[in-house]
């Protein structure tokens, strides 16, 4: 996990030693800046004052000579010869004679001018003591107490990385939450912690559950929908063989297989939403006009006596390779959808290479309606009683599920135009679910 929690928590201290040392030697170099020129300065100053108290009170006081300090007088009406060299041109003030490795104050009076010396060398070694060496020991508490907070923060965060690392290796599909049963927790990980591998642990028995049930129903389902399916279609195709059936009856029956392969159709199509979207659904390829033809047909049926001709023009006869029954639940949606709010003219089935196209000339829809079309349940003329509501919703699932793209344009009183877009085979040789073959 290279962006996980201890990462970021050592990178946190990190920057916070790398910052509090940054601003201690600053701080601690300014400290000794203002020690050599300040507190030297204001030593000398006072070491003058002290000096000419006891001048004025004995003349015959030296000036003063010590291991750090030393002094010069030159009383008035005297020559400054007697001075060294660097500071016989010295006005009165502070000096900072880098070169000659002195700090000088002079001091001018009636009766006369000190020069008090101060060694650089003697400065910089009590700017070390007084100032470096507390910034150095300063420095190592705060190194000593930052590891001592990061080791312990490393303890507290230490189960979280622990139960992070855990969920990371999880197959979403199949999670093993084997590792976080409470039995099997290491000992470090309490409080809120084990409260959360206890919480995830719930969690993921009741998803491995969820996720058996699921496939125990599609398994099941899928068995158990088609029996009596088939059975109904075989039923009907012995009544059907027969030689003196009514016209009536002929017909009812045929209705009946095509109800029964529609729901065939629909039964196959929800058991492919219904399975992991990496499961392969058996496909094979088929001709796309032959499946337009079939669902013409049948909306035909649908439509009776309405004046309203369906009309099918396939400009081109391209192989699709998946289900055949799913593109039979999709065409079946939208040319249902078409007849149902269509009260005259045509209904236009348009296939070409790469799409097909299903057009109407009827009510259409207005802009709000057409932004909410794909929307589970939702009836844009609730007053017209045909449909759920789902016929769109699941044409779109469908559509995701294989790739393709579906469109819908509409303008009101004119009619609605939907469109699918098939997605073209990658490769020369590679089949995938949902793609037409390359031109």
């Amino acid at each position: 996990m290279p962006h996980g929690l201890p990462r970021k928590i050592r990178i946190a201290f990190i920057l916070q030693m790398v910052m509090a040392s940054l601003a201690i030697v600053v701080a601690f170099y300014v400290v000794a800046i203002l020690f050599k020129y300040s507190f030297i300065q204001n030593t000398l100053q006072e070491e003058a004052q002290h000096y000419w108290q006891l001048y004025d009170a004995s003349p015959a006081q030296p000036p003063p000579n010590t291991y750090n300090l030393r002094g010069y007088l030159v009383e008035a009406g005297y020559s400054s010869l007697s001075l060294p060299p660097d500071l016989r041109e010295l006005r009165p003030g502070f000096h900072d004679l880098e070169q000659q490795g002195q700090l000088v104050w002079v001091d001018r009076r009636q009766a006369g001018t000190l020069y008090l010396v101060f060694l650089r060398s003697q400065a910089t070694r009590m700017a070390l003591w007084f100032a470096v060496l507390p910034a150095m020991l300063t420095l190592l508490a705060i190194y000593g107490a930052t590891w001592l907070t990061y080791r312990s923060s490393q303890r507290l965060v230490s189960p979280v990385a622990w139960l992070a690392r855990q969920v990371g290796r999880w197959d979403p599909r199949r999670p093993d939450v084997t590792e976080l049963a409470p039995e099997l927790l290491p000992a470090d990980v309490q409080g809120e912690a084990r409260q959360l591998a206890q919480a995830l642990h719930g969690l993921g028995e009741r998803v491995q559950a969820h996720i058996a049930r699921e496939r125990n129903f599609t398994r099941h389902a899928s068995h158990e929908l088609r029996t009596p399916l088939t059975v109904i279609r075989m039923a009907s195709d012995v009544m059907l063989a027969g030689d003196e059936l009514p016209p009536r009856v002929a017909r009812g029956l045929q209705r009946i297989q095509r109800a029964g392969r529609d729901m065939e159709a629909v039964v196959d199509a929800f058991l492919i939403l219904a399975r992991e979207p990496d499961v392969a659904p058996q496909s094979e390829w088929f001709q796309v006009c032959e499946v337009v033809h079939q669902e013409a047909d049948n909306a035909r049926l649908l439509l009776g006596d309405k004046p309203v001709v369906v009309e099918v023009d396939c400009l081109q006869q391209p192989m699709l390779y998946a289900p055949p029954r799913v593109l039979h639940v999709v065409l079946g949606n939208l040319l249902r959808n078409a007849c149902h709010y269509t009260d005259r003219g045509r209904v236009r089935v348009t296939v070409d290479e790469t799409q097909v196209v299903v057009s109407d000339t009827g009510i259409g829809m207005t802009p709000e309606i057409l932004a909410s079309a794909f929307e589970p349940f939702f009836r844009g003329v609730p007053e017209r009683p045909h449909g759920t509501g789902l016929g769109l919703a699941i044409v779109r699932r469908l559509c995701e599920r294989f790739g393709w793209r579906v469109e819908l344009e509409s303008v009101q009183d004119a009619g609605t135009t939907a469109s699918i877009h098939f997605a073209p085979v990658r490769g020369d040789t590679q089949q995938v679910p949902g793609a037409v073959p390359p031109a």
